[in-house]
């Protein structure tokens, strides 16, 4: 058991959902924020029934595009654990769609979940950290932040965004004994693809999937270990090597991957 405490952000679904199930299971005592409350509900059903020793669930129903919020929720998991160690800002939407023809509603919900939320999320929970002598930070994106990947523009570069934003967070917060992880996920099987904006489309990649407990379980050793930079897999440091050295060729292979089908 520990007396550390985290906060995550999307935790009724895919990825945060699964890593406050993780943490909870380490001893972690865990904050769990996202719009639906039932499935927080039922997340934190499932987290007591866990075997002892585990930590605690505190569900926090809200939206991490609105910063009032993100710090009401930063608020209850003070009142609640007296502390708070660790962010994991974890939520975000995808889109699948043309850039110049998509709905700007979508593109606008997306920018505020993905962007907005993470910005609300870090400006939260930076005080609390600077109060308590230090933290970590722990920034949830995605392999596509290091590649052009047409009809996934606007995802991508909202990952690109928070991607970049972890590394400066990093330089700006050292001095407070806050260390900031730039956590890139590739392909996770999750309700993500059926819950993104925009077209939809059938998966027609037969790209190597992780399972959301693995990804789960490399968060928590994230947050254990502090690394600047975790990349899950081999295959996808080879994707950001390919967007590095062929950019060209990663976005032909992207554009063939999620060109919407003639049917489609």
């Amino acid at each position: 058991m520990t007396n550390r405490v985290v906060f995550i952000t999307g935790a009724s679904s895919g990825i945060g959902r699964a890593a406050a199930i993780a943490f909870a299971r380490a001893g972690y005592q865990v904050c769990g924020m996202a719009r639906r409350a039932d499935r927080l509900a039922t997340l934190g059903d499932e987290i007591a029934a866990l075997p002892s020793p585990r930590g605690e669930f505190l569900a926090v129903a809200g939206d991490v595009g609105d910063a009032a919020q993100v710090e009401a929720a930063v608020a209850q998991t003070l009142e609640r654990f007296e502390r708070l160690d660790i962010l994991v800002a974890n939520a975000g939407i995808g889109h699948h769609g043309t850039v110049a023809d998509a709905e700007w509603a979508h593109l606008s919900t997306l920018l505020r979940a993905n962007i907005d939320g993470a910005l609300h999320s870090v400006r939260a929970a930076v005080p609390v950290m600077r109060a308590q002598g230090g933290g970590q930070i722990l920034i949830i994106s995605s392999v596509v932040s290091g590649i052009h990947t047409p009809y996934t523009a606007t995802y991508a570069a909202s990952k690109a965004f928070v991607s970049s934003l972890a590394g400066s967070l990093r330089l700006e917060l050292e001095e407070d004994g806050i260390a900031v992880t730039d956590v890139i996920v590739g392909r996770t099987e999750t309700e993500f693809n059926q819950n993104r904006l925009g077209t939809k489309q059938e998966n027609r990649s037969s790209l190597p999937v992780m399972s959301a407990d693995k990804v789960a379980a490399r968060i928590v050793r994230a947050a254990e270990q502090k690394p600047r930079r975790m990349i899950l897999t081999l295959f996808d440091r080879l994707i950001l090597a390919g967007g590095v050295l062929a950019p060209g060729l990663m976005a032909r292979l992207a554009k063939r991957q999620y060109e919407p089908a003639a049917n489609d």
